[in-house]
């Protein structure tokens, strides 16, 4: 019985989504052309949004008042700052950004940084607070 509800609740997640539930990281690429930043949506739900991003300079220091965010690094390196602290950070890291914390990133690699974005809840883009 139980077996029966999982694979249910499966199906209806993904219907209802309306997304994959596995992909290749590598196989996602930017849409467009870019100078700075390009973002390209993964998945969303009223618990989370999912973000591909890839950033050749930097990302201005802000705070998401609402939201946490959970970043895994795929490709590139560079400074991250968190609060008043700033951390060499590479591929493979995962940098937890709690709600109301500042951050942001410059980049140090020739080829952009490529970063998983996790926002936490559902996240529509305009909590964000930037930095004097």
């Amino acid at each position: 019985m139980k077996s029966y509800f999982f694979i249910a609740f499966l199906m209806f997640s993904s219907i209802y989504h309306g997304q994959e539930n596995v992909m290749k990281i590598n196989q996602i690429k930017p849409s467009i052309e870019f100078e700075n930043i390009n973002v390209k949506k993964i998945s969303s739900n009223p618990s989370s949004s999912t973000f591909a991003i890839w950033i050749k300079k930097k990302v201005k220091v802000h705070k998401h008042i609402n939201h946490t965010e959970n970043i895994l690094i795929q490709s590139g390196y560079g400074q991250f700052q968190l609060n008043d602290s700033i951390h060499n950070v590479s591929t493979g890291d995962l940098i937890v950004v709690p709600k109301n914390t500042w951050h942001g990133v410059i980049i140090d690699s020739k080829e952009p940084m490529m970063v998983i974005s996790i926002q936490s809840p559902e996240f529509f883009g305009n909590d964000r607070v930037y930095k004097n």
